[in-house]
């Protein structure tokens, strides 16, 4: 039974802030990206999160040296720092990931796991032929991703 002076509340929605995974490989196709991902989350008030990923690829060095990964996501965590700082100066709250393996696989697992609303990442040209052979990391992260994925062309 209901009183007359009984008040019926309903929860309330809380908003949840867009999250934008920006994945950058600190390459100079990274730069544009990480400009319109700033804006873009500035923009929207959005929460930005700065992902690189190590890639074993990237540990042979010319001559047959070879970097090993802890440099080599010492050298990841600098830039992703450096664009989190500039986010920040910017009033977007950032934060960064390094994570290890596949590019592609890396990105469509880290915007699962950090409920990105939306994946951003710079695409730099590549020869047909190379393009055949090993694919690009943006068109397989836009073929599988299930939230909206943004390619920044340099």
């Amino acid at each position: 039974m209901t009183s007359p002076h009984s008040l019926t509340m309903e929860a309330e929605s809380i908003p949840t802030s867009q999250r934008i995974l920006l994945a950058v490989d600190q390459m100079g196709s990274s730069d544009g990206a990480a400009a319109e991902a700033i804006r873009r989350a500035s923009t929207a008030g959005a929460d930005l999160v700065v992902l690189s990923v190590v890639e074993s690829r990237n540990l042979h060095l010319p001559g047959g040296r070879v970097r090993r990964v802890d440099q080599e996501r010492d050298r990841l965590a600098s830039g992703a720092q450096a664009i989190v700082r500039r986010a920040r100066d910017a009033g977007v709250r950032a934060t960064y990931l390094i994570w290890e393996g596949d590019p592609a696989e890396a990105i469509l697992e880290a915007a699962t796991a950090e409920g990105a609303d939306v994946i951003m990442l710079g695409s730099r040209p590549r020869t047909n032929i190379r393009r055949l052979i090993l694919g690009s990391v943006s068109s397989e992260v836009s073929k599988h991703a299930t939230c909206e994925v943004v390619v920044i062309p340099t």
